[in-house]
């Protein structure tokens, strides 16, 4: 397992002073979004002639590797919603959204193969997450199912073709976004290798999820982990739940986005399962964390978690 940062938190800085701020911190890997409002690479741009060779030179210089590229953006629009909540993607019918959505993965597949990254990660997109309720249809969750086969079943045809996964993050407002739905998603695409998860415990926590379970669960479904907290706030969560409404810096909401270390995310019986399982991919660190600045997050969290990274499998017993 490797340490990495997603790249998000460095808003308009040239790449190479990242590689070099990242490098300098001490974390071996990165994570960079590739859809069209990212502001750093666009997808399109990536597999231009020359493009991702630099790239790739610009990090290996530095001691880094790309171990994954991310693009929930567009991803989210393959399923939905279609409505005006993603304009700020792409505008258009939902037949143009759908369109564009499926496109723009197939890119970032293509983008993926000429950085030599094997994992894509992202969202898949849900036309109404309240489907999980069974009111008013108690096979609301199901009926989506047919255009996720149809459309992500032909997304990953193109990531096999350029030798890729795709790690669905599970989340609310997506199709998968539990222990149960993931496993559902794989038994409706056959098993195919192409579809995994970009395990983020925060993000399954919003949904009540144990990631320790899901871990376990999805074992060699797992192809891409983020490094974020979440911490459930014992004083403001009987009152607005975890699912509260409004800006995410809310000081009264019920849940936080947290550093690791700062959440109530058990950090070490997660990374026990996920070596277990033999996840050798890396741990890349999403500071999201409304209650500190950038350098702070980025000290606090490989302070954290370095010391946890189990760097030596069990070879067998010796005693």
């Amino acid at each position: 397992m490797r340490l990495g940062v997603c790249l998000d938190l460095y808003q308009g800085v040239p790449f190479e002073e990242i590689l070099d701020d990242v490098a300098r911190y001490g974390y071996e890997a990165v994570e960079f979004c590739v859809d069209r409002t990212a502001g750093l690479f666009d997808a399109a741009d990536i597999i231009k002639p020359g493009v991702a060779a630099r790239i790739k030179h610009a990090t290996r210089q530095r001691g880094l590797a790309v171990t994954a590229i991310r693009n929930s953006a567009e991803g989210q629009l393959v399923l939905g919603p279609h409505h005006r909540d993603t304009d700020r993607f792409f505008e258009g019918t939902p037949e143009e959204k759908i369109a564009h959505g499926i496109e723009r993965m197939i890119l970032s597949a293509q983008a993926a193969g000429a950085l030599e990254v094997p994992v894509v990660c992202g969202f898949c997109g849900c036309e109404d997450y309240s489907r999980w309720f069974p009111w008013p249809d108690p096979e609301g969750w199901e009926r989506m199912a047919p255009a996720f086969v149809e459309r992500w079943g032909a997304i990953l045809d193109a990531f096999a073709k350029e030798g890729v996964v795709f790690a669905q993050e599970c989340h609310p407002k997506q199709y998968a976004y539990n222990t149960e739905t993931a496993l559902d998603t794989v038994r409706l695409l056959g098993g195919r290798k192409e579809w995994g998860f970009n395990l983020d415990p925060a993000n399954l926590m919003l949904s009540g999820v144990d990631p320790v379970v899901f871990a376990q669960a999805l074992a060699c479904r797992v192809y891409n982990v983020h490094a974020k907290d979440g911490e459930v706030v014992a004083h403001n969560v009987a009152r607005s739940g975890l699912l509260a409404h409004g800006d995410w810096r809310r000081p009264d909401r019920g849940f936080r986005f947290r550093v690791p270390g700062w959440g109530d995310v058990a950090w070490r019986s997660l990374i026990t399962e996920l070596a277990l399982a033999g996840y050798d991919g890396a741990i890349a660190f999403e500071h999201e964390d409304p209650t500190m600045g950038k350098q702070d997050g980025l000290e606090k969290a490989i302070a954290y978690l370095r010391p946890l990274i189990i760097h030596e499998r069990f070879p067998g017993r010796w005693w």
